[in-house]
């Protein structure tokens, strides 16, 4: 007998809710989100990483934990401040896109 095969929006259909329903745009949105943070956190990694510096490092330098490091850099607890001091922390130069209105160097 053969197995059916489903598409992964088949799956969210599903599971999560149809396309433009309340509960499935709050799961995009989410899901969004936590990508955007990983892709922060990857950053700050591979800023620190070309710098050959340790999360132990990085943390003393902005005044955290290296387990702090740890989760700002996998994207789970990531502010706007806390990725500011990571940036400054590192000498990196931020810039934020404001679509509409402009850049802003940080």
């Amino acid at each position: 007998m053969a197995m059916k095969l489903h598409t992964l929006d088949e799956l969210t259909d599903r599971d999560i809710d149809p396309i433009g329903t309340p509960r499935r745009d709050t799961f995009e949105q989410r899901l969004a989100d936590e990508i955007r943070a990983y892709r922060i956190g990857e950053a700050i990694k591979m800023a620190r990483e070309s710098q050959s510096m340790t999360q132990e490092e990085l943390g003393k330098k902005m005044g955290v934990q290296r387990a702090q490091v740890c989760r700002i850099e996998s994207g789970k607890s990531i502010t706007f401040a806390s990725m500011m001091r990571a940036f400054k922390a590192l000498g990196v130069q931020v810039a934020l896109d404001m679509k509409g209105v402009g850049s802003v160097i940080l």
